[in-house]
């Protein structure tokens, strides 16, 4: 099992071009399972994730050509519509393949999903929409099975602006019978990617971007081609390690998909500058303490709140970080406090007291952006850090070490 070691407390400069995003790649490639013909991805990451949803396209019987960050996905031959426990487990977003292929073939079986270790992410709010839309769903040896010999269009108001519900919701009744309207709808700039994608297919999906979206079922979808945005959770990882250490220019991004996150980096002391397509941020002089709640899109991401915390334990005072997205996501905290960090949780509320400086520790990932927080506290800590478990940071990062270490940092990978 690989680790990762740091040696700290260097100032970082230089610049780092940002990956697409990982979460919006996932449900793209899903939705490539939907037609016949050749559907080119470009921009993919080259992700753990990635590969697993690759294999699990593959298993279900898509012909898929990966060549540097290109994807070239063929529908022609898919006549598997089963996803099974062993990729499953490992990846929560393959789920996404429910929608899809009930709507290709009336019939799909996939195993309940896994993925990171943090608390439980129902998948209530997907399979309630699908029974909306008439699927009937039975659970058996840990499988779900959906079937419906066509969707039929209807009202489906969402609990929780769930992303991955949304998604599944989106691709079933894009070839539904009829209009589906969705209520309470994520906006997440991946959901807005995934209604623009669809629509280049042929489906007839209107209110992108807003809480309300009505899908008017199509007969047919067509395969189509398309870039995947930029991963703003890579831009906010890269951002909260410069706001500690220095002068970093982030390229190839929409900072409009971060307001929320800029806005508090700047209340904290950091200088930002902004273009069309890129970010510099240089490190406050001293971080001011900020209590922050994450929420949903445009509020700010639950997946940048390990990172956050990360700047947080160097402020200059007390803050408190609460996560009302998911109320167990700390498993960081512990692993924070081996550094030195001086954090108390209570319930869904980090209290954080500042420090002077952490010092090197060996530690342990627990799930992808904890150890994206971990990365960043070993570059500011004082020391050396072995990070241990890295399989997780390569789900969600491309190339994490060799971008840190372009712009400075002393950090490397070995083999165990």
């Amino acid at each position: 099992m690989d680790k990762i070691f740091i040696v700290g407390n260097k100032p970082l400069s230089g610049e780092v071009q940002i990956s697409g995003a990982k979460n919006a790649v996932l449900p793209i490639m899903a939705a490539a399972l939907m037609v016949k013909g050749n559907s080119k991805i470009t921009r993919v990451p080259r992700l753990k994730d990635t590969f697993t949803m690759i294999q699990l396209m593959e298993i279900i019987g898509a012909k898929c050509d990966f060549t540097g960050n290109t994807l070239s996905v063929n529908g022609d031959k898919i006549n598997n519509p089963e996803a099974p426990y062993e990729l499953v487990k490992t990846m929560r977003a393959s789920f996404y393949v429910l929608g899809p292929l009930i709507s290709r073939f009336g019939y799909v079986k996939v195993s309940l999903p896994g993925g990171c270790a943090w608390g439980p992410r129902p998948v209530d709010f997907h399979l309630k929409a699908l029974e909306k839309l008439g699927a009937k769903i039975t659970l058996k040896g840990g499988y779900i099975l959906a079937e419906a010999k066509r969707l039929i269009g209807c009202k489906i108001g969402l609990d929780f602006p769930s992303v991955g519900a949304t998604g599944n919701i989106l691709m079933a009744a894009a070839t539904a019978q009829g209009k589906t309207i969705i209520s309470n709808a994520a906006r997440e700039p991946e959901i807005v990617q995934l209604c623009r994608y669809l629509n280049k297919m042929g489906a007839n999906i209107s209110g992108v971007g807003t809480t309300n979206l009505v899908i008017d079922g199509v007969e047919k979808l067509n395969a189509s081609n398309i870039e995947v945005i930029p991963d703003r959770i890579e831009v906010g990882t890269f951002l909260a390690a410069g706001a500690l250490l220095g002068k970093i220019k982030l390229n190839q991004l929409n900072p409009k998909h971060l307001t929320s996150v800029l806005q508090q980096l700047k209340k904290a002391g950091c200088h930002i500058v902004e273009t069309n397509n890129s970010l510099t941020i240089t490190k406050a002089n001293s971080i001011k303490p900020l209590n922050i709640e994450t929420k949903v899109y445009p509020g700010f991401p639950t997946d940048l709140q390990a990172q956050w915390i990360s700047i947080m334990i160097l402020a200059n005072g007390k803050s408190k970080v609460t996560d009302n997205v998911y109320y167990d996501r700390f498993s960081h905290v512990p692993e924070l406090n081996r550094f030195g960090a001086n954090i108390k949780l209570k319930k869904n509320t980090a209290f954080i007291e500042g420090v002077k400086e952490i010092i090197g520790a060996p530690v342990m990932s627990t799930d992808i952006r904890a150890s994206a927080s971990l990365v960043i506290a070993g570059l500011a800590a004082r020391g050396k850090t072995e990070i241990n478990r890295v399989y997780h940071i390569d789900r969600g990062y491309e190339n994490i070490e060799d971008k840190f270490r372009q712009i400075g940092a002393d950090i490397w990978r070995e083999k165990s």
